[in-house]
């Protein structure tokens, strides 16, 4: 082995170069985005952006829907609490209203913060001022009615989310139902399933809380999803905001779908979140599409990314074919 003193830089003139013109290039003007000008309308500036990266996923992704949609396949939505939190409530409703969204799934913390954003029009407590005192995550309202319903549907026979929704939908006392999508859910009859983690979500410590009907219902639930998801050939899966409950119980559907002689290849998967976590991207959009169909994921605020996202669905499906 040669020591330090011993090395020489490599002489660089004996480089053979090549022509730019004749190399193949990943980017060309072609692919620009374009300024908008002033008062363009939303048509307009979706066909400016670049065809690039994440911006040609996106307007893929909106042309898949379009497709779907249009082809009368599946659009089913997975999510966690988050997009409520951040306000989505009126995009989703729209989207279930134009007959768009054709089934959604949520955790139990998105039912949470549905009820409450019905009963009360506010949601999200501040977990710090509470937990220190033991006096996060027990408030009275929610708890009962939330376990109060799911009593009512296992007597009835109903999976979880359809009991909330048929509660809240009856529920007359309740000042902003129109904002719920439960709700919305029951009254459009949509199917809205839910998937519950015990021990994850704040009703669960409330004294009211039958472990056992939470657990009946919501593998009711599990078995619905899995008619949705052995529909989706041809169609589309959202998920947005959930890093571990739906993107493993969509996988468990899928492979529960296949086992009995289902069809589901050709569809696209889409994850849509502020950070891209390990089992969205794996469960979602890789596995899931390894033998057909494309995963996509599209990183950003939800706050942000699903309006656009709508709102350029809606835009596509308004123009002729």
């Amino acid at each position: 082995m040669k020591r330090r003193s011993e090395w020489r830089p490599v002489d660089l003139k004996g480089i053979k170069t090549s022509s730019l013109r004749k190399r193949k290039s990943k980017v060309g003007i072609d692919c620009f985005a374009s300024p908008l000008r002033p008062n363009a309308p939303f048509k307009e500036f979706l066909h400016s952006l670049p065809r690039i990266l994440a911006a040609e996923d996106f307007k893929e992704v909106v042309s898949r829907i379009v497709a779907a949609v249009r082809g009368d396949k599946m659009v089913l939505l997975g999510m966690g609490a988050h997009p409520i939190k951040v306000g989505l409530n009126p995009i989703i409703i729209d989207l279930m209203q134009r007959g768009i969204i054709r089934g959604l799934a949520v955790n139990g913390a998105g039912i949470v913060h549905d009820v409450e954003i019905a009963m009360a029009g506010k949601t999200s407590e501040e977990v710090e001022q509470g937990l220190g005192k033991g006096a996060f995550g027990v408030t009275n309202e929610t708890a009962e009615f939330i376990n109060s319903a799911l009593q009512d549907g296992h007597r009835t026979g109903l999976g979880f989310g359809e009991a909330i929704g048929r509660a809240l939908q009856k529920e007359e006392g309740f000042p902003y139902r129109e904002m719920s999508i439960s709700a919305a859910a029951f009254r459009l009859d949509i199917p809205l399933t839910v998937h519950v983690a015990i021990g994850t979500d704040v009703v669960h410590i409330h004294p009211s809380t039958d472990g056992a009907i939470i657990g009946e219902l919501t593998y009711r639930d599990f078995r619905l999803f899995a008619a949705l998801v052995a529909s989706l050939e041809g169609g589309i899966y959202i998920n947005a905001g959930s890093a571990v409950i739906m993107p493993e119980v969509f996988l468990k559907a899928l492979s529960a779908a296949r086992n009995l002689g289902h069809r589901v290849e050709d569809f696209v998967t889409l994850n849509m979140d502020f950070i891209q976590h390990y089992r969205p991207t794996r469960n979602v959009v890789q596995r899931p599409t390894a033998e057909g169909g494309k995963g996509f994921a599209l990183t950003g605020h939800h706050e942000i990314m699903v309006p656009l996202l709508a709102a350029a669905v809606i835009e596509g499906l308004e123009d002729k074919v």
